[in-house]
C-alpha cells in the first residue's frame, strides 16, 4: 500500500492522467474499443449455435397412403426437418441435394404399405454429407424419429416394422476437415486481402509517398491500378497455396473445373481488395485499419457458414448472411471442390459475387479518387 501511495507523489501519476485524457479525447478510438466487442458478443452469441435444426427435407412418396404420410408428418413435426420440396423423380431429388436446395432426401417405395404389414418396410434416405457433423447428427435424429414411429405402430413387436437405408453423398467417410477447410480458405483470403490492401494504402499516406506519386505525370486511375494488379497476383498465389495445402495435408478432393475455380476466386479477390481500399479511405492510420478490419471481418466469418452451419443460426442472421460475400464464395468453393458442380448449379452465388465485386470496387475507386483529388 505504501508503494502505491508513493506513486501518486511521482511523475508516474501525471503520465497516467495524460494517457487517460488522451484516450478520452480520441472519440474514434473509444468507439473502436466499445462498439466492436459489444456487436461481436451479441452476434456470436446468436450465430454460433451448435444445435442442428431447420434442415431442408425433400420427399418422394411413391406409396402416397395414410401410413406414409404419417411417417413424413412424424419426421417434420419438429424444428429439425422442414419439408421444402416434393420432387417428382429421384434425379430431381439428387439435383436439388447437389445444388444445396435440400439437405436430406427421403424416398418411400411404392410397396411401403405391403412391406409395412409384413414388418419389413424400408425407406431410403440421402444426406448431404459435405458437413460431416451435421450429417451425423441428422442421421441420429432420423433414427430416433423412426424408432418412435415404430413404437407407435406396434409396441409388442421386437422387430421394427420400418428400417432406414442411409446414403451419404459427397463425403462418404464423414471427414470433418472436408467441410471446414474450404471455409478456412475463404476466411484466410478475406483477412489477407482486406488487411494487406488497406494497410498498403494507409502506409503510403502516412509516409507521404502517396503525395509524391501525385507529383508524377500519371493519372489517378493509373496510380490505383498499379496498386490493385500486384495485389491480385499475390492473393491468387495465396489461393493456389491454400488449395495445395487443402489437397495435400487434409486430402480435400477437387472434383470440379480448375479454371472455373481460378476465375471465381479472382472475382472474390477483387471483393476483398475493394473492402481494403474502402477501409483505407475511411481510416487515418494503420492502427485504425487493423482494428476496423477485425471489426468487419469477424462478423463476415461468423455469418458465412465457414465454421457454424447457416441453418443453425436464427432466421434474422440467416437472412443477413445473404449480404455476406464470403458466404457465397464458400458456397462456390464447396460446390467445386466437394461436389464437382459447374456454372449451371452455381450461377446464383456467382451473380451475387460479381455484383458485390462491381459495387464495392466502384465505391472504393470513387472514394480513393476523391482523396487523390
Amino acid at each position: 500500500m505504501k508503494l502505491i501511495w508513493r506513486l501518486f507523489d511521482t511523475p508516474f501519476w501525471a503520465l497516467v492522467r495524460k494517457e487517460i485524457n488522451q484516450i478520452l479525447r480520441n472519440k474514434q478510438l473509444l468507439v473502436l474499443l466499445i462498439v466492436p466487442p459489444t456487436v461481436q458478443l451479441l452476434l456470436y452469441g446468436a450465430a454460433l449455435n451448435p444445435d442442428v435444426h431447420n434442415l431442408k427435407l425433400g420427399v418422394i412418396d411413391y406409396a402416397n397412403v395414410s401410413s406414409s404420410r404419417e411417417l413424413v408428418s412424424a419426421i417434420t413435426s419438429n424444428r429439425i426437418f422442414n419439408l421444402e420440396s416434393l420432387p417428382t423423380s429421384e434425379k430431381d431429388l439428387s439435383t436439388q441435394v447437389e445444388v444445396g436446395k435440400l439437405d436430406i432426401g427421403l424416398i418411400i417405395p411404392p410397396d411401403f404399405p405391403r412391406k409395412l404389414a409384413q414388418k419389413n418396410a424400408e425407406i431410403q434416405i440421402f444426406i448431404d454429407a459435405v458437413n460431416a457433423n451435421t450429417a451425423g447428427i441428422a442421421n441420429g435424429y432420423i433414427t430416433q424419429i423412426i424408432q418412435q414411429y415404430n413404437l407407435g405402430l406396434n409396441q409388442n413387436q421386437l422387430t421394427p416394422p420400418v428400417s432406414t437405408q442411409v446414403v451419404y453423398l459427397y463425403n462418404i467417410g464423414l471427414t470433418s476437415s472436408w467441410f471446414f477447410v474450404p471455409g478456412v480458405m475463404g476466411l484466410v483470403i478475406t483477412l489477407i486481402g482486406t488487411i494487406v490492401s488497406s494497410v498498403t494504402l494507409v502506409r503510403e499516406k502516412d509516409t507521404g509517398t502517396l503525395e509524391q506519386l501525385l507529383m508524377t505525370p500519371t493519372e489517378n486511375w493509373q496510380i490505383l491500378l498499379s496498386k490493385i494488379i500486384p495485389l491480385v497476383f499475390l492473393l491468387m498465389l495465396d489461393v493456389l497455396f491454400a488449395l495445395t495445402l487443402a489437397m495435400v495435408v487434409f486430402s480435400v478432393p477437387f472434383r470440379g473445373n480448375f479454371f472455373l475455380f481460378l476465375a471465381l476466386s479472382s472475382i472474390y479477390v477483387f471483393v476483398t481488395i475493394s473492402l481494403g481500399i474502402m477501409l483505407a479511405t475511411v481510416c487515418g492510420s494503420q492502427q485504425q485499419v487493423l482494428l476496423t478490419s477485425f471489426f468487419i471481418n469477424l462478423p463476415l466469418v461468423q455469418t458465412s457458414g465457414a465454421i457454424a452451419p447457416i441453418e443453425a443460426m436464427p432466421p434474422f442472421f440467416q437472412a443477413l448472411s445473404f449480404l455476406n460475400p464470403l458466404r457465397h464464395y464458400i458456397t462456390i468453393l464447396r460446390g467445386i471442390l466437394l461436389k464437382g458442380v459447374g456454372l449451371d448449379e452455381l450461377w446464383t452465388p456467382i451473380l451475387i459475387l460479381i455484383s458485390f465485386a462491381v459495387v464495392l470496387l466502384t465505391i472504393s475507386i470513387n472514394r480513393f479518387r476523391r482523396q487523390l483529388s
